[in-house]
């Protein structure tokens, strides 16, 4: 398992709670390992960070990401983690909520094909 912050497990929890639209709906998909086998983890705590989806047998985080993220102060933000996170050789995937809620099949058939790359 990758190391992180021990402090951001609480947060981590919450954060379980209290999921977006899009979050619910890709967890319902991930859960239960519907896609190859792999178990999925929700808001877990990777560094310092709490990623949206972590696989640890494709090394793989999903992040789903808001409105927020399209401006630049975010999208620095988001660059930075992805490089951290892909200095543990974790692969980074990023879909933004309205292609989650709208294109969820669409969604579902990369995060397979990037999970059978990687396993």
């Amino acid at each position: 398992m990758e190391r992180y912050n021990q402090t951001l497990k609480e947060h981590s929890r919450t954060l379980r709670t209290h999921m977006t639209d899009a979050e619910q709906v890709l967890w319902h998909r991930l859960r239960r390992k519907q896609i190859q086998g792999v178990q999925f983890y929700r808001q877990k705590p990777l560094l310092v960070f709490i990623v949206d989806f972590y696989c640890p047998a494709a090394k793989l985080v999903i992040e789903l990401d808001g409105s927020q993220h399209f401006e630049a102060e975010h999208q620095a933000k988001d660059q930075d983690r992805d490089a951290a996170l892909a200095g543990l050789g974790l692969r980074v995937l990023r879909f933004d909520n309205r292609q989650v809620l709208l294109a969820t099949d669409a969604v579902l058939e990369v995060i397979n094909k990037i999970v059978k790359e990687r396993l």
